[in-house]
């Protein structure tokens, strides 16, 4: 004789002590960024009163159906999972993120990388339980925050310590590239448009069959141009391009058609990667993306590939191209000067970022910086979080003129 199935009496059911814990869970859930309140674990736990807690499967995907509300918070809620109810890999893989982190000859081996924002979450209690005389010192250490966060926006990223460019990754996260809507082929109906739509006003006049005849009017669709940006990930540019992935994911997360391409010895497109929108789970897969990470530069090899291969794809309907290096090839220039005019032609606005201008006595002696300054409309410093702040507001403006030597907005 086979079994009868359980019945939701047979099934065991949340105690009170089980409750608390799920109480807890969703409080690391919300320090970690999902949007967990209390309405969403009286719903936890009247689902769970129905599905029982007997299998440890059915017990996850109970709680995943009612606390995830995105598929990006899958990775960070299967993490928090396996921590929470005592998944002892799990736990030495999160406890190692606290510790420094050495590795021998063999390397690191290969395990998923778990997301330092839950780490905080998950022992962020030895720091809440603290006296109101200690919550008073950590008032005034707030007030001082100011003046190192305008501290923070003139240094310089390659002069920071790890704590600053902790801080100086959030500061970044909250910047936008506000670049003005151009013009595009395509018409709309506008009352107080400039031209007159024809076919149109036809139209209207079959149907209203008065004597005078009211004219219908279109203008042109504005919408932002695309943003294409081309960062160099070579070793002399290492700690740069790692805060300007940071601003780029910011960008990527705000506005539509933006693409991003790093390259150093070679290209990879990394636009898949930064579009979600947890950020340690975008960088994560971009590191694993990226084989060439703080090798050689062949600038003008890659800029030749993005040429042939994506150029016609991505600089359609006026695109904006931020190039972010440093100008050394290791190739000295070679081919450069014809693939930067041709990138120039495809595109709208070429801005090349280098964080060698935020030396005053700077000069384009290297033969690769040579052959590519010509060839843009704008060349700015870009060395700290003041600088992107700068390159925002010239992009605001859309306005640059070029001149011999250094290009200045």
């Amino acid at each position: 004789m086979t079994a009868s199935p359980a019945t939701p009496e047979h099934r065991r059911k949340p105690t009170g002590k089980l409750a608390e814990n799920i109480m807890h869970f969703a409080r690391v859930l919300r320090a970690a960024g999902l949007p967990i309140g209390p309405d969403r674990v009286v719903d936890a736990l009247r689902a769970l009163d129905t599905t029982g807690i007997e299998r440890r499967e059915d017990f996850y995907w109970t709680l995943a159906a009612v606390f995830l509300s995105k598929r990006e918070q899958q990775d960070l809620f299967d993490q928090a999972f396996h921590i929470f109810w005592r998944d002892p890999q799990m736990l030495e893989r999160m406890m190692s993120l606290l510790l420094p982190q050495v590795y021998g000859r063999a390397g690191q081996a290969e395990q998923p990388e778990a997301s330092k924002r839950l780490s905080e979450a998950l022992y962020a209690k030895r720091e809440q339980a603290q006296s109101e005389e200690q919550q008073q010192e950590i008032e005034i250490d707030a007030s001082l925050t100011f003046s190192q966060s305008e501290m923070l926006q003139h240094a310089d990223f390659e002069s920071m310590s790890g704590a600053e460019l902790a801080q100086a990754k959030k500061l970044i996260a909250r910047l936008r590239l506000p670049i003005p809507e151009a013009q595009t082929r395509r018409f709309h109906p506008d009352a107080r448009g400039t031209r007159i739509d024809l076919p149109a006003t036809l139209r209207a006049s079959l149907r209203g069959g008065a004597h005078i005849i009211a004219l219908k009017r279109r203008s042109r669709v504005t919408r932002h141009p695309p943003l294409v940006v081309l960062c160099d990930i070579s070793g002399s540019m290492s700690r740069y391009s790692r805060m300007f992935l940071h601003f780029l994911h910011a960008i990527t997360n705000d506005r539509d058609r933006v693409h991003t391409l790093v390259f150093g010895t070679r290209l990879t497109n990394i636009t898949r990667h930064l579009r979600n929108r947890d950020v340690d789970i975008a960088m994560n897969r971009v590191a694993a993306a990226i084989q060439d990470w703080a090798g050689g530069t062949r600038i003008g090899v890659c800029l030749g590939e993005f040429n042939h291969k994506w150029s016609r794809r991505l600089l359609g309907q006026n695109a904006v191209v931020l190039l972010i290096s440093d100008g050394l090839d290791r190739d000295v220039g070679e081919g450069l000067g014809a693939e930067m005019e041709r990138l120039h032609k495809s595109c709208r606005k070429l801005v090349w970022l280098n964080p060698l201008l935020r030396y005053e006595g700077f000069q384009p002696r290297p033969s690769g910086v040579r052959a590519m300054l010509p060839h843009v409309d704008a060349f700015m410093p870009v060395h700290n979080i003041e600088s992107l702040v700068d390159l925002a507001r010239e992009l605001e403006q859309g306005k640059w003129q070029r001149h011999s030597g250094r290009i200045a907005a």
